[in-house]
């Protein structure tokens, strides 16, 4: 532990030195200036922006010249190298107003001269036992980015590349609201014409939903490769949402989705609409989408959800978005008038990428953030082998 004492009046150094070695303290450090306190100070942190000084307490004598104490404390405050190091005052004056000035300017406490050893000492302790306190969160939060950043990097290393074949393309546009997202999508070549697509968005926000999304990936991997068909994937997802036991019976946490499979061959889309928002499906001549309506509840609220799966015939030329609510949060209105203004947009500036990420990173009409994420599928032309 490491006092750094700065009085432009040596023998007052003296004093607090010896006060300090006969209550056990041995590591100290002085300065006669202000100047001297922040060349020491950037000294001890060897220039590096992002190293925490050694330095656990500065005991800051109020009146010196060129720079006096209150100065100093705004200074400290304002380099976040220095400020959450405590400052104690040191004072022979008693002027109320300059010491509510240099507590605000910084400093956590304050002794007067001529000074009391044992209250000093006891200040001392008061401002350590603060610093060690916040230094135990200052690590507890840097290992906590850490391991979000290590979450989110596992969390984005599932995700899907692009699809870019003679037949299909399959493209995401994703932003996570947070560090970790609750959104998720995914897709898998179930044969040389036949494509699975999903998007799922797990309820709530951070750690918990992101959590739920994880959960979801991995069985929704297995599911498209063994089941394939929306009503088995979409049905084992449930059942697995279900088989989870909430230590708290009122926090529950469910997940909408729209799962489709892409047979090429037939020329048919076939889909089942948990809960979600509707897809589109854009004709290569058509203004107006065919929507993708909800078909059933929710996965993870009830034991049994009936799924209902939908056909729609599909052409070369056509386009399919997917894409969870995140996604209306640049527009207004109530949902339908949202749903309604995005899908204009998707008509005059779907087949643009850059307008598309420019939607991903739009501010929210209501100023809430959410995860957005948009999945496009492009049937090329001779992708249809036999059209409907």
């Amino acid at each position: 532990m490491t006092v750094l004492i700065v009085d432009d009046n040596a023998m007052n150094v003296m004093v607090i030195q010896e006060m300090l070695k006969r209550a056990g303290y041995d590591d100290f450090r002085v300065a006669y200036s202000a100047g001297e306190m922040f060349e020491l100070l950037t000294n001890v942190s060897n220039g590096n922006d992002v190293e925490t000084p050694r330095v656990d307490l500065i005991l800051l004598d109020l009146m010196m010249p060129v720079m006096d104490g209150i100065e100093a404390c705004r200074i400290l405050q304002s380099n976040p190298l220095y400020k959450d190091i405590p400052v104690i005052i040191v004072t022979a004056i008693g002027d109320s107003r300059k010491l509510a000035e240099a507590l605000d300017a910084g400093a956590i406490d304050f002794v007067t001269k001529p000074i009391n050893k044992t209250e000093l000492l006891a200040r001392m302790r008061s401002a350590l036992k603060l610093k060690r306190e916040l230094d135990w969160h200052k690590e507890r939060d840097s290992r906590m980015r850490q391991e979000l950043l290590l979450a989110r990097q596992v969390q984005e290393s599932v995700l899907p590349d692009q699809v870019d074949t003679s037949d299909v393309r399959i493209k995401a546009y994703f932003q996570a609201s947070e560090a970790l997202a609750g959104d998720l999508y995914a897709w898998h070549r179930i044969s040389d014409k036949r494509w699975a697509i999903a998007v799922i968005d797990a309820m709530g926000h951070g750690i918990s939903s992101s959590l739920v999304s994880m959960f979801i990936a991995s069985i929704l991997k297995e599911s498209m490769r063994t089941h394939y068909s929306p009503e088995r994937v979409l049905t084992e997802l449930n059942r697995r949402l279900m088989g989870l036991q909430w230590e708290n019976e009122l926090i529950h946490y469910f997940c909408t989705g729209i799962y489709v499979t892409i047979d090429l061959e037939l020329g048919e889309l076939e889909y089942a609409n948990a809960g979600h928002p509707s897809g589109f499906v854009y004709r290569a001549h058509d203004r107006k989408p065919e929507k993708l309506f909800v078909s059933s509840a929710p996965m993870g609220l009830f034991e049994k959800i009936d799924i209902v799966t939908r056909k729609v015939a599909l052409s070369s030329g056509d386009r399919l978005y997917l894409f969870t609510d995140g996604i209306l949060g640049p527009f207004h209105g109530d949902d339908e008038a949202q749903l309604e203004q995005l899908a204009t947009f998707l008509h005059q500036n779907g087949e643009n990428d850059y307008n598309l990420e420019q939607l991903i990173s739009a501010k929210p009409f209501d100023g809430r953030s959410d995860d957005r994420c948009l999945v496009k599928v492009e049937v090329r032309t001779g992708g249809v082998r036999h059209e409907n």
